[in-house]
Order: C-alpha cells, then structure tokens, then sequence
C-alpha cells in the first residue's frame, strides 16, 4: 500500500462511522413507510448522491457506485410513482367526464321526445280542430274536401315523426363521439399506467443488480480478508 493512499483509506473509514447514523435511519424508514413515499425516496436519493459525492472524492469507486445506484432507483420510483399519480387522476377525470356526458346525453334525449310527443300531439289536435271547423263550417263540403284535410293531417303528423328521428339520430352521435372520447382518455391513462410499470420494473432491475454486485464485493473481501 502507498503511503499516499494512507489517508484516503483514513476518510474513507471515518465515512463509514459517520454513515452508521444514517444507514439506522434509512432502515427504520423501510419499517414505516412504503418504498415508493416521497419522503423515503427523497431520503435515498439525497444519501446515494452524498455516497456518489464522497466515493468520487476519496477514490472509493464501490462506494460512489452504490451511491450512484441508490440516487438513480429512487429518482426512477419517484418518476414511476408520479406517472401512477397522473395517470390515475387522468383516467378519473375521463370517467368523471363520461358521466358528465352520458348525463347530458340522456337529458337532451328526454326533452327531445317530451318536444316530439308535444308535436305531434300539436299537429293531432290541429287536425282534429280543423276536421270540427270544417265540419261545422259547411255540412256541404265534399269527401274530397275531407280527405284533403285528412292528408294534411298526416303530412303534418308525418312531418313531426320524421322530426322525431332526425333530433333522435343527433343525440346518438353526439353520445358516440363523446363515447370516443372518454375512451381514448382511458386508452391514454393506461399508456401512462404501463409506462410507469415499465420504469417500476427497470428501478427494481437496477436495485437487484447493485445487489449482486455488493454480494459479490463483499464476498471478494470476505476472501481477501480469509
């Protein structure tokens, strides 16, 4: 060993001592909150970059690696966490809009068919004014006469069913198109949703990895120390 690097392992030492207090923190947060609180990742994101930091300093690769690789899992889980929590509020506020929509949708068809009965109704009692004005009107009018009222009758009631179905077929597309739309929304939550999975499963990746990379270090000192 150099005499040069007497004082490094020197620091190096003293960190370890000083980090003890640190490491019983980050345990007891393991106990008591779950792996993705914003407290928890704040905590182990700022104690890697503080073990990248001082491992960068002193010369101690190993250590600004397992610092390196605790600052990047939590950076990913609070990433993932955050794409969770926008995705959820996305796909309730489309459910919500949806709602909104069919609740609409279902108003507009009520008062639709309350103004169709109304007309038509309208249109069944005009006919039935005008068939009583004629009737008193001239006991002489002819069967061409009535039957003419009757056609308009029918015209009208006609002209009124046909009405009916236009202001129908409205409705049913303003309710398919509003359909659509809330359903790309939840097609665009669960995009987000995946996503946020995939970066969950690529922060556990990297945890496992520096895990069995720190095995194998402490298994390569338990010999050299052997």
């Amino acid at each position: 060993m150099k005499v040069s690097e007497i004082p490094f392992r020197i620091l190096r030492f003293q960190y370890q001592i000083a980090r003890i207090p640190l490491a019983l923190i980050e345990a007891g947060m393991v106990a008591r909150v779950g792996s993705e609180a914003p407290a928890r990742l704040f905590y182990e994101r700022s104690l890697g970059m503080l073990d990248a930091a001082v491992g960068n300093a002193l010369g101690d690769a190993d250590l600004a690696k397992r610092g390196t690789a605790l600052a990047e899992r939590s950076t990913a889980l609070g990433r993932a966490a955050q794409l969770d929590a926008t995705a959820a509020q996305t796909q309730e506020n489309a459910t919500s809009e949806l709602d909104a929509k069919r609740t609409e949708v279902r108003e507009a068809q009520e008062e639709a068919r309350a103004e169709s009965q109304r007309h038509a109704e309208q249109a069944r009692a005009d006919a039935e004014e005008r068939k009583r004005d004629a009737t008193e009107a001239s006991e002489k009018r002819t069967a061409a006469a009535k039957r003419q009222a009757d056609e308009v009758a029918a015209s009208r009631a006609k002209s009124a069913e046909a009405a009916k179905r236009a202001e129908q077929d409205k409705i049913r597309a303003a309710e398919q198109k509003a359909t659509a739309a809330a359903a790309s929304k939840r097609e665009d939550a669960q995009a987000k949703r995946n996503d946020a999975a995939s970066k969950r499963a690529q922060a556990d990746r990297m945890e496992k990895l520096a895990e069995v990379e720190n095995q194998k270090r402490r298994s390569a000192r338990a010999s050299d120390n052997a």
